[in-house]
């Protein structure tokens, strides 16, 4: 119920093996294009093994994207489509932390508390906090570790049962020292909101959240039969073929929520807009946990924090069986990506290849006319090394920064070096409303890094050469 997410928090989302025997046939968009991203996300679609696929992606505060591929049935081959519903896993636990903390808006409970206010006879729990177990720092052992369903969760449970028997043993850690995933504390979580409410959690989940947001189509489990994914496994390349549930009782707060790409979209668009919590509760449900030795755990409540293309990305990955999901968002662009999948492990390197489109759209970068960068670099650094440049591509203060006597020292040095073997453009960023290249050129023995600034006309106001 967690593995996905432990790559993304260390930025190393892959593609399984059991989503395609093959790689791949369609390489992604380079740049925030939707009817690119449609064809990209429907050759995936396509590929041997996959099942269902669903998408939605919001930008600027509104919805403008939301598909459907494959099949939420291989049985029958229906279609999956827009409403369709999906297990959503540890996506779940951001809406189980917005119940807790909508509880202490109103003073029905504190994060601060203690567990043992709620659950006296639990292992140290006069030690830890609700506030520890929404950031997976309470110590309490993770009762689903694997990524399969073993035989106890075959088996019907109780909450209570489930935390007596996972938090009523020896701790992993000492509270708040360390970060472990833990779907035990979330279990726990679900039934502190109902000792607080007084309300069932599926009740409080959707009294308070689902239908003040109007997402009609977000349940605790599969819900109506109708437009609900099956779910699919399979191993070792095998073909896919349904997956068994987890029994009664293993789920619930911690990953028992059913719903669509555009239901999570919307509710992303609703946190962000501060539909659900005020600011302070927002912003501790969004802001890393730091542990007692000054280490950031980048994990909020219920949710991962991270910083990517210097852009703050709030997100949370869910896999049980027969199911992947990722929910990404980014408050700063009220922007959002939800991908889910109806076959273990089934969204591979999506997750992390649409967000990196959607967080490159927002890039003040400016475009350039003219020719690329790297064959620019190419053809400057020729021209420097011959000592005879085409002074009309730079900028007037550049050309007299090159002087002819400076020209013709430069080209003394560089003109041994002979051809460049390779020519690599490692980064691109924007300073004073140019564009400025770091560009790797690579001979024999040696490689140079160029330092080059353009203006949008393409004219070069700078081009330095240095040992990289």
């Amino acid at each position: 119920m967690h593995r996905s997410f432990l790559r993304l928090l260390v930025g190393q989302v892959i593609g399984l093996l059991v989503w395609t025997s093959i790689a791949p046939a369609a390489e992604p968009p380079v740049r925030f294009d939707l009817k690119k991203i449609d064809s990209y996300l429907a050759a995936h679609a396509l590929e041997k093994g996959r099942v269902g696929l669903s998408v939605a992606i919001a930008k600027n505060g509104k919805l403008v994207f939301a598909k459907g591929y494959g099949s939420r049935s291989l049985e029958d081959r229906l279609a999956t489509e827009t409403d369709t519903r999906f297990a959503i896993g540890s996506v779940t636990k951001q809406f189980t932390c917005a119940c807790v903390l909508l509880l202490a808006q109103e003073g029905k409970l504190s994060v601060r508390d203690k567990v043992s206010k709620y659950f006296p006879k639990l292992t140290r729990a006069s030690d830890i906090t609700v506030l520890d177990l929404m950031n997976h720092t309470s110590g309490y052992p993770d009762y689903y570790p694997l990524d399969f369903v073993d035989r106890r969760m075959q088996k019907q449970i109780s909450a209570d049962d489930l935390i007596q028997q996972y938090a009523g043993r020896k701790l992993d850690f000492e509270p708040g020292t360390q970060w472990s995933y833990s779907n035990t504390g979330f279990i726990i979580l679900g039934r502190i909101v109902e000792m607080a409410s007084g309300e069932t959690f599926a009740g409080f989940v959707q009294n308070r959240i689902l239908k003040p947001l109007g997402l009609e189509h977000t349940t605790m489990g599969p819900g109506p039969k109708k437009n609900v994914a099956g779910g699919y496994a399979s191993f070792a390349l095998s073909a896919p073929e349904p997956a068994a549930p987890e029994a009664s009782g293993w789920l619930g707060a911690a990953g028992e929520l059913y719903s669509t790409s555009t239901d999570l979209a919307k509710w992303d668009l609703a946190l962000i807009d501060g539909k659900v919590l005020n600011p302070e509760f927002y912003k501790l449900m969004t802001t890393s946990r730091e542990l007692s030795n000054g280490i950031m755990t980048g994990y909020g409540c219920g949710i991962g924090v991270a910083v990517q293309e210097s852009r703050t990305v709030l997100r949370h990955s869910g896999a049980v069986s027969g199911f992947n999901a990722y929910n990404a968002f980014i408050p700063s662009t009220k922007s959002a990506v939800v991908l889910l999948c109806n076959k273990e492990g089934g969204l591979g390197s999506l997750p992390e290849t649409l967000i990196a489109l959607l967080l490159k759209t927002e890039s003040n970068i400016p475009k350039v006319a003219g020719v690329a960068a790297a064959d620019v670099v190419k053809k400057v650094f020729v021209q420097i090394q011959n000592g005879s440049v085409d002074r009309s591509q730079f900028g007037d203060e550049f050309n007299l920064y090159l002087s002819d006597e400076r020209l013709a020292g430069t080209a003394k040095r560089l003109k041994p070096l002979g051809k460049p073997k390779t020519v690599e453009v490692t980064r691109v960023r924007e300073r004073g409303g140019m564009e400025v290249t770091t560009t790797s050129l690579g001979f024999e023995n040696r490689t140079l890094e160029i330092l080059m600034y353009r203006v949008p006309e393409g004219r070069i106001e700078q081009f330095f050469i240095d040992e990289k």
